[in-house]
């Protein structure tokens, strides 16, 4: 049995010893890690350290602390509010708004992690507030952040539109944005009206108040009421420390991690009290689950599994069914992993195929693109492990469950359907 077909066969006993055993997915990952590369791959302990990822331990670790630290001193609670003002009162509209937020800022070109980093906690904040499915929210805010994601001036759009210049590919910039906005926008509709959107709309603004007070409200509650809608010194201190981060990472294309991290320790030197607090709701579990996985995906690429994958598929003989393979390989490879790093393996794979002129190279490389980006609401993904990170009075679990269920749903849906639309028509 080869090397490859070993560690893919790793990969799946530590899925199901996860799922029947109730143990730390991330553990197993970094035990499988440690045996398939130093057993099977041959490799040092610093080569498998490598693959450790560094950048994203300190998103979650900064960005759930920072806004750990908001929701302490009632600043999310302040956000909340002033969302509901925003649209009115109609609770229905939230989860668009998100949407729309996110889209907005990667379309500007912002990396989809850094504005899921931003939106998802205080979306997640308002789901646990209103009784709104923490799935539907979640999965709003990273198809939003995935419908812009596309756009010529987006860091993806300019990425992937790069290695096919490279590659002397034809492409169109237009397609590839609009494939992306589309898709994403129909499946976000779809989640809306499937997991309960539709029902918002009856939900009475007051819900909240409604169960505090046992459904009648009275004039008891009003003080409390307008200290958790008031701004404070340290709530506009944390707004402050908020928009910084937007700055830093939007503007100065600074790590959202360490930009977080470095917010969060200055408000704790001012009130270190607060920073107690919310130093215990920093999600460990998760941080171990997402960094252990990675790290043994990052085994995988250095021992070739990936690209022996993608030889395999490029080898098939018939093109059309050739192009469905990657999109699977995309969707399924990017799950675990950096969605632009997989495209930019498959992408050169794909090319001896494409330029034989039997699948449109610019409907392929769309449909790879959506492939590779939808399924980003997995829990083991940036997006998805930033959304598990940010939800608030949930079983973890069962919500860590539902984020891998659906992005199982994508990972097996969305290949097929944007290759029946964007590569069989063979008209881009």
């Amino acid at each position: 049995m080869s090397a490859e077909l070993i560690s893919i066969l790793v990969l799946v006993v530590v899925f199901v010893i996860a799922t029947t055993r109730s143990i730390n997915m991330g553990a197993l990952a970094f035990a499988a890690a440690f045996g398939v590369g130093t057993l099977v791959a041959d490799m040092k302990a610093d080569d498998i350290f490598k693959g450790f990822p560094g950048s994203l331990f300190v998103v979650l670790v900064g960005v759930t602390f920072l806004f750990a630290i908001a929701r302490a001193n009632g600043t999310t609670d302040w956000l909340v509010h002033a969302a509901i003002r925003l649209v009115g009162g109609r609770i229905a509209l939230m989860p668009w708004v998100m949407f729309a937020i996110t889209g907005v800022l990667t379309a500007i070109g912002a990396v989809s992690p850094a504005a899921v980093a931003i939106v998802a906690p205080i979306a997640m904040g308002f789901a646990a507030k209103y009784r709104i499915s923490p799935l539907l929210m979640g999965v709003m805010v990273v198809h939003g952040a995935q419908a812009g994601g596309f756009s010529p001036i987006s860091i993806y759009g300019t990425i992937v539109n790069g290695i096919v210049a490279k590659e002397g590919l034809p492409g169109n910039e237009i397609v590839l944005f609009l494939a992306s906005l589309v898709v994403n926008l129909l499946i976000a509709a779809v989640v809306f009206v499937v997991l309960g959107g539709m029902k918002l709309a009856r939900q009475p603004l007051d819900a909240p108040a409604l169960v505090r007070t046992g459904g009648g409200g009275s004039s008891e509650d009003e003080p409390e009421e307008e200290e958790r809608v008031s701004l404070t010194t340290p709530r506009i201190a944390t707004l402050v420390g908020l928009a910084a981060l937007v700055v830093a990472a939007l503007v100065f294309d600074l790590d959202v991690g360490l930009a977080a991290i470095t917010v969060a320790v200055l408000l704790s030197v001012v009130w270190p009290e607060t920073s107690k607090q919310a130093i215990t709701q920093i999600t460990w579990p998760t941080v171990l689950l997402i960094c252990g996985i990675l790290t043994y995906v990052a085994v995988l690429q250095t021992m070739g599994t990936i690209k022996w994958a993608g030889d395999s598929v490029a080898s098939v003989g018939a093109p059309l069914i050739a192009a469905l393979l990657i999109c699977y390989i995309g969707a399924i490879v990017s799950a675990f992993a950096s969605s632009v790093g997989i495209m930019g393996a498959l992408i050169p794979l794909a090319v001896p195929f494409l330029l034989q002129g039997d699948v449109s190279a610019v409907g392929l490389i769309a449909a790879l693109a959506v492939s590779a980006t939808v399924v980003d609401v997995s829990p083991f993904s940036t997006n998805g492990a930033l959304v598990l990170a940010g939800a608030q009075d949930v079983d973890r679990d069962k919500f860590f469950k539902q984020l891998m269920v659906y992005g199982g749903i994508m990972v097996a849906a969305a290949p097929p359907l944007v290759w029946l639309a964007l590569v069989v028509p063979g008209i881009w």
